[in-house]
């Protein structure tokens, strides 16, 4: 009976998409949320709601072996939703969230309009080994 004792301390976590969906809200969105106050500013109008899709809900190891997730965040402005309006992913050990710009990705504090380097290997899959 001790053998499904382990099964249920889990079950108290949230799932790998929950979890990464719950990391974008509190590292991305929210942050993002904050900095858009003006309405009366030349910037691009903040969207009327912003989702976050997780895009595999399994990880995936990097070059370093790191596990990760990726995800995207949708906008609406009006009546449609516009897809991957930001791209990254979330690494599951450190809870680090990298954003993708151009072909590099950068910290998420890149958002915030902090001056960060990109961050190479991050995000990228290692190759499957045949």
């Amino acid at each position: 009976m001790l053998s499904f004792v382990p099964s249920l301390a889990s079950a108290d976590e949230p799932s790998l998409v929950d979890w990464t969906r719950q990391r974008v809200e509190a590292g991305i969105l929210k942050p993002l949320a904050a900095r858009e106050g003006s309405r009366f500013s030349r910037a691009r109008p903040p969207p009327h709601e912003r989702r976050v899709r997780v895009t595999q809900a399994t990880l995936i190891r990097d070059k370093q072996g790191r596990d990760f997730v990726p995800f995207a965040v949708d906008v609406r402005f009006g009546g449609d939703w516009q897809q991957d309006d930001i791209v990254g992913c979330a690494y599951r050990a450190s809870g680090a969230l990298f954003v993708k710009r151009g072909d590099d990705y950068f910290p998420a504090a890149f958002l915030a309009g902090k001056d960060v380097a990109p961050v190479a290997g991050v995000c990228q899959a290692a190759a499957a080994r045949s």
